[in-house]
């Protein structure tokens, strides 16, 4: 009785270690989450069957909550503050080039425009968007139609 309570105790606190893992280390799906799972289920499982139900359903309850606990109780601590990115990106994208552009302004697609590419436009290069989405070929004059925030839009010209 006593041995079997330690497996599965020590069963549990292996699959709540490894889902932790899963959870704060090793993002997406890896092994980690796999066997934290099937440690959980077996050590509950393994419960029921050589404990009991009412043992069982003590395992059960008592693991719920120490996954929760544990869970909380990382998120809340220190510990995840040490390994996390804390940096502000404070830069911001160059436009200047796009002020200087007018809508009618003509220029030519230096690529495909399918439906976006470049353009040379005053002999400033920027991504320049097909207007009402039909490919534009290389070489192809072209005329502002509108200027948006990183990009211009162009028709034919």
């Amino acid at each position: 009785m006593t041995l079997d309570l330690i497996i599965v105790a020590a069963v549990i606190l292996l699959g709540i270690l490894f889902i932790l893992v899963e959870i704060f280390l090793l993002p997406g799906i890896s092994i980690a989450g796999i066997a934290g799972a099937i440690f959980l289920v077996g050590g509950i499982v393994y419960a029921y069957i050589f404990l009991g139900n009412v043992a069982g359903n003590i395992t059960l309850t008592a693991s719920a909550v120490a996954l929760g606990g544990t869970f909380y109780w990382l998120l809340k601590s220190n510990s995840l503050r040490k390994i996390s990115l804390e940096t502000n990106i404070e830069s911001k994208v160059d436009i200047s080039n796009l002020l200087k552009m007018a809508v009618g302004d003509t220029g030519i697609a230096i690529s495909r425009l399918n439906p976006i590419g470049k353009v040379m436009v005053n002999d400033i290069e920027a991504e320049g968007k097909s207007f009402d989405g039909e490919f534009i070929d290389e070489e192809t004059e072209i005329e502002i139609v509108r200027i948006e925030t990183y990009h211009v839009l162009v028709k034919r010209k």
